[in-house]
């Protein structure tokens, strides 16, 4: 890496949040100098390690990043469902909000961008959800046709089967999302090429369905360098990155008055240093301790060809084993917390370091365990049969988790009448007070989700609303606050109520 190179580097910040239905890795990178916006960054198809423009091509950007990674059960879902189940959908989005408010930013101040799937992803996010800029590479709109003509693990995992009317809904779902006029303020940027093999069938009969959109701009490249679907992306990429650019500066290329700057260096960071330590992927602690390794004994010799690792590993589904950064191998943790693993072939004379850590069901990760043995001469003798540690205590449950994704924090709302949105798996009911005065409370949907609405006029100014979720048994959830600013007699640009259009 040049020396440029190492100084526009970002630090990355990996996790998972698993306050939906269904945990969703991220990553995250803090804005540089206090930008206030974020982009939310969708995956193409075979992007490395499934995570979309992660390899350094939008370090530059001042804004923070968000990366969602598309990996569930092995393979691809455009971030919409697993068997039909749109549940994976919520908690994709539920990710999204948390970490927007955790940064306290409305949806105005958040750019979705992805190309090809990704494409897709930051379309229907960006409309059903109400944020402000959407930039999509080649997107495709007839999602079921697609996986289910060229993407057979998609289709396993999306569809279960690819029935007819499978097929049929997720066809339907982007077309029918624009069709509806869902966030008609979207500052919305399409970019493709005729030379791109999926534009005829994929892209040109549905640009129609964004007329009347004043915001709507479509990026079309006609350049004979393009030669196929995955060249469009990199091709338009200087463009690409000028345009996040600019809207991160709150800048979008169209005609009309535009603000830009909106730093804050000396922010509060707080709220966004909790959530990344609450969902960081390696987790530290007594509530997922590290693997115990009970042989080899430490800087202990043993034969070359008997070398059997055993130990346990609370809480873990499986054990992963490391030596010099290269991986050697995985053991399952069985149900009474232990493991056992040998290589297929001897290890080579000499001192080995062996680093190993234990993950659960939602790939969190422990801090690493060292094993220190030296390799010596073959042993003629078989290893002896491995007798199971005692097993350990159960991992402790989870606690509840509310998260408000409307109104957003500190946001202003078009009075009189304001609504809530949110998710509380687990929870039953979620209740609201302001200044200590109960408010009202609503019931959580089998989803998790919820939506309340008070049923009087707000007063114009500033609120300070709090809520909290309960379960069936009467255990509750931590306070979260949710700060607002009712604004009668004019319109807000881009107000979450697009939210409310689309998704209720």
């Amino acid at each position: 890496m040049s020396k440029a190179a190492a100084q526009n580097a970002r630090r990355v910040f990996t996790g998972v949040d698993t306050s939906g239905a269904v945990p969703v890795e991220y990553k995250f990178s803090h804005a540089r100098k206090g930008n206030r916006h974020l982009v939310v960054v969708f995956a193409n198809r075979y992007a490395p390690g499934e995570w979309g423009w992660a390899t350094g091509k939008l370090d530059l950007l001042r804004s923070n990043i968000l990366w969602v990674r598309d990996l569930f059960d092995g393979a691809n879902t455009y971030y919409l469902c697993k068997g039909m189940d749109f549940s994976l959908e919520q908690s994709v989005a539920g990710l999204i909000s948390r970490v927007m408010n955790a940064l306290s930013l409305s949806p105005n101040e958040v750019t979705m961008f992805g190309s090809s799937k990704g494409g897709s992803a930051a379309l229907f996010f960006g409309l059903k959800y109400g944020f402000r800029n959407i930039v999509a590479s080649v997107p495709q709109f007839q999602i079921g046709t697609r996986v289910n003509e060229g993407n057979p693990d998609a289709v396993r995992v999306m569809m279960g089967e690819a029935t007819e009317q499978n097929v049929r809904i997720l066809d339907s779902v982007l077309p029918d999302l624009v069709r509806s006029g869902a966030n008609p303020a979207a500052n919305i940027y399409v970019i493709t090429s005729p030379q791109d093999e999926q534009y005829a069938r994929q892209v040109e009969p549905f640009i129609p369905l964004f007329q009347g959109r004043e915001n709507f701009n479509f990026v079309y490249n006609d350049s004979p360098l393009i030669t196929d679907h995955g060249k469009v992306t990199l091709r338009n990429l200087p463009t690409l990155i000028g345009l996040l650019n600019l809207l991160v500066e709150g800048i979008a290329p169209r005609f009309g008055m535009v603000r830009n700057g909106y730093e804050q260096p000396e922010r509060d960071t707080s709220a966004i240093d909790a959530y990344l330590t609450q969902t960081s992927l390696v987790q530290s602690g007594d509530a997922f301790p590290k693997p115990v390794v009970l042989t080899p004994a430490s800087e202990d010799r043993v034969p070359a060809n008997t070398v059997r690792f055993t130990g346990t590993a609370r809480g873990a589904v499986r054990v992963s084993f490391w030596q010099d950064g290269k991986h050697k191998g995985s053991a399952p943790v069985a149900a009474d917390g232990t493991w056992v693993w040998e290589r297929t072939s001897p290890w080579p004379k000499g001192r080995h370091v062996v680093r190993l850590f234990a993950a659960d069901a939602n790939n969190y990760q422990t801090e690493r365990t060292e094993a220190v043995f030296t390799a010596v001469e073959h042993a003629s003798e078989p290893l002896p049969e491995y007798v199971p540690a005692p097993a350990p205590p159960p991992r402790p449950a989870q606690p509840l988790a509310l998260s408000v994704t409307a109104p957003a924090a500190h946001q202003q709302v078009q009075g009189p009448a304001v609504g809530f949105a949110g998710y509380a798996p687990g929870a039953v009911r979620v209740d609201f007070q302001e200044g200590g005065v109960t408010l009202g409370t609503c019931e959580v949907r089998s989803d998790g989700s919820w939506v309340w609405e008070s049923g009087w006029a707000w007063n114009e100014g500033d609120h300070f609303v709090e809520a909290i979720a309960v379960d069936a048994v009467g255990n509750a959830s931590p306070w979260t606050a949710v700060p607002f600013t009712s604004v009668n007699g004019y319109t807000v640009p881009a107000q979450q109520g697009n939210y409310f259009n689309s998704r209720y």
